[in-house]
């Protein structure tokens, strides 16, 4: 077995891409996006393994629809990460720069 360092879909089954699509897009999304008769009429993971398998250029494009779905999903998590505001920046900001001291206790003045 060969180390594939490059390789995206290293380690990745067939059905675990489809079941992704499926979940993330739903078969009619996967359909507009990759035209294959398998994911509009009747779609079942089944089959569309049992095409896929037999099907080298469908298999491609599907793999490549699902690099591009995690691509996207990965950039927008990057972008959203880029503008939340760490806690402890927006923390310092709210409170004043003086430190909190405690009060001195009272003294009873029953003795």
């Amino acid at each position: 077995m060969t180390i594939q360092k490059n390789n995206p879909l290293h380690g990745l089954t067939l059905q675990l891409i489809v079941e992704t699509l499926v979940e993330k897009l739903g078969w009619e999304q996967m359909h507009r996006q990759v035209k294959i008769n398998c994911f509009s009429s009747d779609p079942s993971v089944k089959s569309s393994l049992k095409f896929l398998r037999k099907t080298p250029w469908a298999r491609s494009k599907v793999e490549e629809l699902y690099l591009n779905t995690q691509h996207s999903a990965s950039t927008k998590a990057a972008t959203a990460a880029k503008h939340v505001i760490p806690a402890e920046k927006s923390i310092s900001n709210t409170s004043s720069s003086a430190e909190f001291v405690w009060p001195e206790p009272k003294k009873s003045t029953d003795q």
